[in-house]
């Protein structure tokens, strides 16, 4: 169970690395697989832990974010863990108000609705005074896994942030904050670069903290054509991952591989392969052997069956996999989703998912 807060140090041994050998590109016995949103309401366990309490509550509850965190791979043999938060924690630190309102999702009271509203927020986030909660998850949940697999880390991107904090929540056309980038150019790049540096800071504070690998979500990608994410949202992808390294470098921390999923971003490919990470993340939208040809070999691929398929038979969803592992090939691959579980997903399909990567990449690695 996650009690007990011990110090960063003195991490129990990692048995499982197979994940993290995939990303950094060495070869696997098998190719790993993890989803996204695997901590989530399918798991009738995680409805129960969160009934009574607020969301973002949860999310500063470090006890219950490490037991959230693992509820997935007591039940799956999934290849990593990823630490419960959410992508609006960033928000937050920089001031903005957040209500998770039911049926209707993350809602921003006061979103940023012109110029000056900027100066509302926070220039100089001390990450560790309104992160901390986070860090401390990560810290109590390294320990708590016991080696089992290793402990992902994330944020959200900058231009996905922008996007929620001007258009006050979801938003099937983004028109409002859109209409920034073509309106007010300098007041988005200004807001874009504090949320880079913020970012930057808190990602290396994940790795602090005991993050094994960490993810950059660019989920609104699709929203951006190929001119607007050239100049808004790539340019910022980049000075993450360079900024993040040089700080690990600096702060004598391990260099963690890193993966940018840019979802719907499939114009973008091949920027994104040359951005500074480890592994590019794909949505179920493109194919693998097109997105293998965008990026070379020297990038390790993550992804991309469509969450959709998981409300197939269990056979159906074995033959999906198989197929997919004979795309994407079984080495520098690691198996995910292309978006995240959705809650009326069966938790034994999720099994079958899980299960059909392990069986059927041993089997293509054996022949």
């Amino acid at each position: 169970t996650c009690s007990l807060l011990r110090s960063p140090k003195g991490f129990p041994k990692l048995k499982n690395d197979t994940f993290l050998r995939a990303a950094r590109g060495e070869e696997t016995e098998h190719t790993p697989v993890w989803c996204m949103r695997q901590a989530g309401r399918y798991l009738p366990e995680f409805r129960e832990t969160r009934a009574s309490q607020d969301f973002f509550a949860t999310c500063r509850s470090p006890k219950l974010c490490c037991e959230l965190t693992l509820q997935p791979l007591r039940r799956f043999p999934l290849d990593a863990a990823i630490i419960f938060s959410d992508i609006l924690v960033v928000p937050q630190a920089l001031g903005m108000e957040i209500v998770m309102v039911p049926g209707k999702g993350p809602t921003f009271p006061e979103p940023l609705k012109e110029v000056e509203d900027l100066l509302k927020l926070r220039q100089k986030v001390d990450v560790t005074a309104e992160l901390g909660y986070v860090f401390q998850a990560i810290t109590l949940t390294r320990h708590t896994l016991e080696g089992k697999v290793p402990l992902i880390g994330f944020s959200g991107a900058p231009w996905t942030l922008m996007s929620y904090m001007i258009e006050g929540g979801g938003s099937t056309t983004m028109a409002k904050a859109k209409s920034w980038l073509y309106r007010h150019p300098e007041a988005s790049h200004q807001l874009l670069r504090l949320l880079a540096d913020v970012i930057t800071d808190y990602l290396v504070g994940q790795v602090a903290a005991g993050a094994q690998a960490l993810q950059l979500f660019e989920s609104h990608a699709g929203h951006l054509g190929p001119e607007l994410f050239q100049d808004f949202a790539l340019p910022y992808i980049r000075d993450i991952a360079q900024a993040v390294k040089s700080k690990l470098k600096e702060e004598a921390l391990p260099l963690v591989p890193m993966i940018i999923f840019a979802k719907d971003a499939h114009y973008a490919l091949r920027d994104l392969a040359h951005a500074g990470y480890e592994v590019v993340g794909l949505d179920w939208t493109i194919r693998p052997q097109e997105a293998r040809a965008q990026v070379g070999k020297d990038v390790t691929l993550q992804g991309n069956l469509d969450p959709c398929a998981l409300y197939a038979p269990k056979e159906k969803i074995g033959e999906l996999v198989k197929k997919m592992l004979e795309s994407f090939g079984t080495q520098r691959y690691i198996a995910n989703l292309g978006h995240g579980l959705y809650p009326d997903m069966n938790p034994e399909h999720v099994g079958a998912f899980v299960e059909a990567v392990h069986a059927h990449s041993r089997h293509i690695n054996k022949h």
